[in-house]
């Protein structure tokens, strides 16, 4: 499929589209005009890439991960090594240590939304 229809599919631009291909993250073949032909599995890896990147991950960790990934037919691949494993891992915390902070900043900020609107448990009652 032509690089257009490519971006239809998945809704990614085209521009990102050349970017993924330049960084290694995406193949395509040619036609003998010259334009870049993608095929049918190309929607299933940029769908993957847009997940990868959502989950925080730089472009030059999402071409070491994808080799790794689950193929099309849910069989995982077989060239995950153990390093990689462990930078997985270790990204994960990281992601799960932003959301704990993000989690009590939240409480933090509630907390002084309800002593700046009155409505704290430090505010006074009714009548006072």
């Amino acid at each position: 499929m032509r690089i257009g229809e490519l971006a239809r599919r998945t809704g990614v631009s085209e521009r990102s589209l050349r970017y993924y291909e330049q960084r290694g993250l995406l193949e395509a073949g040619r036609t003998p005009g010259g334009h870049r032909d993608y095929p049918e599995g190309a929607v299933d890896r940029v769908i993957r890439i847009q997940e990868l990147f959502a989950a925080g991950l730089g472009s030059a960790k999402v071409a070491e991960i994808l080799p790794c990934s689950r193929d099309g037919d849910g069989g995982p691949a077989a060239t995950a090594t153990p390093r990689l494993v462990a930078e997985l891992v270790a990204e994960r915390e990281r992601i799960d240590r932003m959301i704990r902070d993000l989690v009590r900043s939240r409480e933090v900020l509630d907390e002084v939304i309800d002593a700046a609107s009155g409505s704290g448990p430090d505010a006074p009652g009714p009548g006072a």
